[in-house]
């Protein structure tokens, strides 16, 4: 289904439906794209290696092709990820009421996005696990392909969709607690908005910095909502501004501090960036405005240099 078609679905009940809807419009857009070679068709046997054991050997498929096949099994899996959720107070903004798939707000998109992920994982036969954090471990499952495992993750999905936040961030203890939690090599996809005002950055960079221990791999998305926490784009009428977390406000013109605003931001993002590319973990910032393909791009390209 084209991602224009499932762009028109405003029910978000079933969270595993809509996953694979996203990544059937994505297959189809990337076999018509450069990345067509990126494996998203998944086989179910793979090669016999010599010297193993023969006994999942598949010998109807051996009669065929005089072939040695292994028959792959749910536990039997080509990489490990653990998807990490910020559900802080900020991340559920905008306040939208409508759920329709192009207008999530920063949560909805991390949710969708992450149900999708595990749709691609299921099909490569990867593992994958979830944890979700505000000021403390909201949720946390290790990294597992079975069908059930999946269920009980979408349903955690689903849960942020139909939720409020009010709680504050802590990142850096909490990615700490979670990164003690990872003990086998994986990729690790963290969804966040990257506000935590009350905490010093080398604090934040020291938990990232754990989390790449074991030599794990990390992307960081930073998701932000383009059209108002970047653009700064408000009608000219004033405005009172509430920090979401902190209850501070402020009155003001949006449009007479629109310009210092935007750079200020687009230094933030930068510094962001390059403080990643210090620590060596992969920075994508991440429009919510801009679709959840770019989410799914990206995994792939990881996916092809972690393997």
């Amino acid at each position: 289904m084209p991602i224009s078609e499932i762009n028109k679905i405003s029910n978000l009940t079933n969270i595993d439906l809509l996953a694979r809807q996203v990544v059937e419009g994505f297959i189809t857009g990337i076999h018509k794209s450069p990345f067509h070679g990126f494996s998203v068709e998944f086989a179910e046997h793979r090669l016999y290696n010599k010297g193993e054991s023969m006994r999942h050997i598949d010998w109807k498929l051996f009669a065929k092709t005089d072939k040695m096949f292994v028959k792959r099994y749910e536990e039997e899996t080509n990489l490990r990820c653990q998807i990490i959720i910020d559900n802080s107070a900020s991340m559920h903004y905008p306040d939208n009421k409508n759920t329709s798939l192009n207008n999530l707000n920063k949560i909805g998109f991390s949710a969708v996005a992450s149900a999708s992920l595990s749709e691609i994982l299921k099909r490569q036969r990867d593992a994958f696990g979830l944890s979700i954090y505000s000021d403390e471990i909201d949720y946390y499952s290790p990294a597992k392909s079975s069908e059930r495992h999946r269920r009980m993750l979408l349903k955690q999905l689903e849960n942020l969709l139909q939720s409020n936040s009010i709680k504050t961030t802590n990142t850096y203890k909490v990615l700490h607690q979670i990164a003690d939690k990872i003990h086998r090599r994986s990729l690790i996809i963290l969804f966040t908005d990257m506000l935590q005002a009350d905490k010093e950055e080398k604090d934040l960079f020291e938990a990232l910095r754990h989390l790449k221990y074991n030599k794990h791999e990390v992307v960081l998305f930073h998701i932000f909502d383009g059209k108002h926490e970047f653009e700064f784009n408000f009608d000219y009428k004033p405005k009172k501004f509430i920090d979401i977390e902190t209850g501070e406000k402020i009155n003001l013109y949006a449009d007479a501090v629109k310009d210092n605003y935007k750079k200020a931001v687009s230094k933030y993002f930068n510094d962001l960036k390059m403080k990643c590319m210090q620590y060596k973990i992969d920075y994508i910032s991440v429009d919510i405005n801009q679709g959840i393909e770019q989410i799914l791009t990206e995994y792939l390209i990881r996916r092809q240099s972690f393997l």
